[in-house]
């Protein structure tokens, strides 16, 4: 499983908590960027919503 010199010679040389390190450091960016991208999308539904509350509310002054 572990054949690749690359990571018998990371293991070898006992950098294993720089795995560890690189792959958290991975997870989190991941996370950030799927919170951020949800954020964003978030903030354009309600930018959508209150874009109709404007146009009801314009339409309701007209007609009253």
């Amino acid at each position: 499983m572990l054949e690749s010199p690359l990571i018998e010679a990371v293991i070898g040389r006992g950098d294993l908590a720089d795995i560890a390190l690189l792959l958290w450091a991975s997870g989190a960016s991941a996370f950030a960027y799927r919170l951020l991208r949800e954020l964003a999308a978030s903030n354009r539904r309600f930018d959508e919503f209150v874009r109709e509350l404007h146009r009801f509310n314009s339409r309701a002054d007209r007609r009253g």
